[in-house]
């Protein structure tokens, strides 16, 4: 018994890790400066690119944890990548959704993404191809979530370790 309590501070402490340096690697190789925050989300349509990354704090249990575990900031709770293709605008995101059983990879509408949102923000990565992120991610689509956040194992994936693969 006491060994398995320790294991579980251990698990914790290792996904709280993973967590933190999968932040800090987000805030390094994204633009300096703010996110374009969004009130409004109809404007987004305006501002949005092909491989733009989205991220939103959501309203379900688990967006405040993951929110209050970033080191540098903590407006957000999850991430995925914009790809505009055919006039189609969706989100190729990594989420753990037991419940909906869609624990893995995919690429849902916009509006989809936006519908547990209670902030938006956008991203634009510097010096590369929008398009090339949004290609890129649709090789990962179908891959497990990752709920052991175990950077080493690119077999399953959470959302920030989508953008670092890609």
């Amino acid at each position: 018994m006491k060994k398995t309590h320790h294991l579980k501070y251990y698990a914790a402490g290792i996904i709280i890790f993973s967590l933190l340096i999968a932040s800090i690697f987000v805030f390094i190789i994204m633009r300096s400066g703010h996110p374009l925050e969004i009130k409004n989300t109809d404007k987004l349509f305006e501002v949005i690119e092909d491989g733009d990354i989205i991220c939103r704090l959501g309203n379900r249990v688990w967006s405040q944890f993951f929110s209050d575990l970033s080191a540098t900031d903590k407006r957000y709770s999850h991430m995925g990548i914009i790809r505009i293709h055919n006039g189609l605008v969706t989100v190729i995101h990594a989420e753990g959704d037991t419940g909906s059983g869609k624990d893995f990879v995919s690429e849902v509408p916009l509006d989809n993404f936006l519908k547990v949102a209670r902030r938006v923000g956008i991203y634009r990565m510097n010096n590369i191809d929008g398009s090339q992120i949004s290609q890129t991610a649709l090789e990962y689509l179908g891959i497990p979530f990752d709920w052991q956040f175990d950077m080493d194992d690119e077999s399953k994936l959470y959302c920030t370790e989508l953008l670092y693969v890609i």
